[in-house]
């Protein structure tokens, strides 16, 4: 296993992503922040229509598709925004989310961590929409600096302790796509989140 003390970034990032890769996850690099909405926005166009579980979640226009986007910083959002004015049918929200509870076909986050050993990400959720982002949508993509990458969350103590400090503090650590086996011990994947995690590493923060 690679130290944090003399491993390199470039190391770490390809131990967190063969991690990553075990469970499931889909890993992409970028060579910054643009290339990332970029790739973003590509799979979303590769994504099949959103399947609403609910009646109210019906969409009238089956060609739109649903991106959430709510604790990417302001120019980050302005950035995705953007971008997303060259594609009528996507309906880009950051808040609201509640509004949707049949289901929202893509949740891209920024990622605070991530841990190289179990390919794991660190994000913080104290904002409920971030929650619902990443738990509401049929797709959760992650954009994740190579540099915030550490080797174990052992060594990422006090790291941790900021995030959680706080009262009230909620920090999900994300493993791979939603599944369980509880039933039969069959696997399933997407019963209590995402079917798909794609995370998107960039080297430029």
């Amino acid at each position: 296993m690679v130290n944090t003390t003399t491993g390199s970034t470039k190391e770490l990032a390809a131990v967190f992503t063969q991690k990553a890769s075990l469970v499931s996850a889909c890993v992409h690099e970028a060579k910054d922040r643009t290339e990332a909405m970029d790739k973003t926005l590509a799979l979303l166009a590769q994504k099949p229509p959103l399947d609403p579980q609910m009646a109210s979640g019906k969409k009238q226009d089956p060609s739109k598709r649903i991106l959430a986007a709510p604790n990417l910083d302001h120019d980050g959002f302005q950035q995705l925004s953007d971008l997303c004015r060259a594609f009528p049918h996507i309906h880009l929200i950051r808040d609201r989310l509640r509004d949707f509870p049949g289901g929202i076909d893509m949740g891209v986050t920024t990622a605070d961590f991530g841990i190289a050993d179990t390919g794991t990400l660190v994000i913080n959720s104290n904002d409920e929409h971030t929650r619902l982002a990443t738990m509401l949508c049929e797709v959760h993509v992650a954009i994740l600096a190579v540099s915030d990458i550490r080797e174990t969350a052992l060594s990422m103590t006090k790291e941790l302790e900021m995030l959680v400090g706080r009262k009230g503090s909620y920090t999900a650590f994300v493993t791979g796509a939603s599944r369980t086996a509880d039933i039969e011990r069959v696997l399933a994947i997407g019963v209590h989140g995402p079917l798909e995690l794609h995370i998107i590493l960039v080297e430029e923060k």
